[in-house]
């Protein structure tokens, strides 16, 4: 909360002459997905942005300022959470990654501790990619000065926070990373490559300044591993990537990206590759829009089954072709071979009578 609260009073200094001294609703959008911590963070960031003055200090006990903070069921989220698991092909993805040159090392480099932790945790299902969570109930709890266990040593602490970056590094890389960008990270860029191409359009009618998403280290990696800007390591506590959108006067548009994920120095400025620090808003789009699809139902389906079916149908019919002439062929021969004498005499219906003659 302490985090947050300083992040918000980060962005009240950093934008002061841009958004209002005081809260108003619409300025500003915010939404986060439907977990207790990333709802109480949006408010803790929010309470440092909007310290209410004037006629909105409702208790003068109570510097506070209630904000709107929007969510959806997580049953329904499909922007903010990741990974997602409704994608087969995005399964398909993670199975090829788990038998690249890169993953199996890893594993076999790391099987004897992984083994360690598996026996000390009691944790049945402990591999490359699970060991995470280990190293980050250890890390919580360090930070509220709780005794490790004996064997959590600083050597185990290194080995598990290696796993753990090369987890998030799995999850959104390694293998095959802009397709899983596509899947992924790609769904919330792609909103925010459309508000940014939006917003670029003068309207008087939208006062729409700042939208605030509040969500997971894990969102932050697929958003950054979709702009090729992941580094790799977990994401700590309160980061935050930030995309600003500047209107020149002739009209144009560019786009600047910081991510701030250390509170005692400045947000490091972030260059999309292929483009400056400055980047124009049609440069910005168009080098995005590799890592967004346009139909995500349709990548996600595994492209096996359908080339499959027609296979079969395809050898089926050529199959049924293939034997309809070799009968023929057949007939054709076996008639030009029958000997004209063999043949004898016929009986021919007589067509009026319908007798033999």
């Amino acid at each position: 909360m302490r985090q947050h609260f300083n992040l918000g009073q980060f962005f009240r200094d950093r934008y002061k002459g841009f958004l209002n001294e005081s809260y108003d609703r619409h300025e500003i959008s915010v939404r986060s997905t439907d977990y207790d911590r990333t709802l109480m963070s949006a408010e803790a960031n929010l309470a440092g942005l909007y310290p209410p003055s004037g006629q909105q200090v409702f208790n003068p006990n109570l510097i506070w300022q209630p904000v709107p903070v929007h969510t959806v069921p997580q049953s329904e989220e499909k922007l903010l959470s990741f990974p997602r698991a409704d994608c087969p092909r995005y399964q398909q993805l993670m199975n090829e990654t788990e038998h690249t040159e890169e993953f199996l090392n890893v594993t076999a480099t790391y099987q004897d501790f992984i083994d360690l932790v598996r026996n000390k945790t009691g944790l049945n299902h402990t591999n490359v990619e699970s060991v995470w969570g280990v190293y980050d109930t250890l890390f919580c709890e360090s930070r509220h000065n709780k005794t490790p266990p004996d064997w959590v040593t600083p050597e185990v602490i290194d080995k598990l926070r290696f796993l753990k970056d090369f987890g998030f590094q799995v999850t959104f890389g390694v293998h095959q990373q802009q397709e899983k960008s596509r899947l992924q990270g790609g769904i919330l860029l792609g909103e925010i490559v459309k508000n940014l191409t939006k917003m670029a359009v003068p309207d008087p009618k939208h006062k729409l300044k700042l939208m605030m998403l509040s969500a997971h280290d894990t969102t932050v990696a697929a958003l950054q591993s979709s702009l090729n800007l992941f580094n790799g390591k977990q994401p700590p506590y309160a980061s935050c990537h930030m995309f600003e959108l500047y209107r020149d006067e002739n009209g144009s548009s560019t786009v600047l990206m910081f991510f701030r994920n250390d509170s005692t120095v400045d947000p490091y400025p972030l260059t999309l590759p292929g483009c400056s620090l400055h980047c124009p808003l049609e440069d910005f789009v168009r080098i995005t829009k590799l890592s967004i699809s346009d139909d995500r139902d349709k990548e996600c389906q595994l492209p096996s089954q359908g080339r499959d079916t027609e296979v079969i149908i395809s050898l089926a019919l050529s199959g049924c072709l293939l034997l309809l002439l070799i009968s023929l062929l057949l007939g054709v021969i076996c008639w030009q071979k029958e000997p004209m004498s063999n043949r004898g005499y016929q009986h021919v219906i007589n067509q009026e009578v319908g007798e033999e003659s």
